[in-house]
């Protein structure tokens, strides 16, 4: 069972689509995604919890991960595998 995926995201984020891509094809099927262009009070929340303007910005399961880049480094370092088993 992988860990639940939250992403907040935009519809046009060509970093939020390679995260996804890298998601899948890691198994997870499911990816929870909150669209900040289409709820701007969503765009506050994220910016107050992640202190970031930026998207995408991922969770996995209670894990901060960040953006795209930090999810590539965790997938690099082969740490990425184990925070998805949760």
């Amino acid at each position: 069972m992988t860990a639940r995926v939250l992403m907040y995201s935009t519809g046009v984020c060509p970093y939020c689509m390679m995260a996804e891509r890298l998601l899948k094809a890691k198994g997870v099927a499911d990816i929870e995604k909150i669209r900040i262009d289409l709820d701007p009070q969503q765009r506050d929340d994220m910016m107050q919890k992640t202190g970031r303007r930026t998207v995408p910005q991922i969770y996995i399961g209670d894990t901060y991960v960040g953006g795209f880049d930090d999810l590539s480094a965790l997938e690099k370092q082969g740490k990425l595998d184990a925070l998805l088993q949760g």
